[in-house]
């Protein structure tokens, strides 16, 4: 089954690594300093598009590795719609 991220992004919720809030996260050094190191790796895809992202989810990526997507939605939203069984 697939999570929306919003703006027509969609991810297989079988690779879905964690989802994080990001105004709470982004308080620690640590978060920050591994959003700024994914960003440098170019492996930060925006499904924000223009809006502030609210939420991070990272992902494993196809050929190992991770993929970290920035997202609109809050991520008590992501969460609720990852327990779902269909397209959400």
């Amino acid at each position: 089954m697939y999570l929306h991220l919003g703006n027509d992004t969609l991810v297989r919720k079988s690779d879905v690594i964690g989802v994080f809030d990001l105004d709470i996260t982004s308080q620690s050094h640590l978060t920050r300093k591994y959003l700024r190191a994914a960003e440098k790796a170019g492996s930060v895809v925006n499904a924000a598009g223009d809006e502030l992202p609210k939420s991070f989810v990272v992902c494993a990526a196809p050929k190992g590795g991770q993929t970290v997507y920035l997202s609109q939605l809050n991520a008590s939203t992501l969460l609720r719609r990852s327990s779902g069984n269909g397209l959400e």
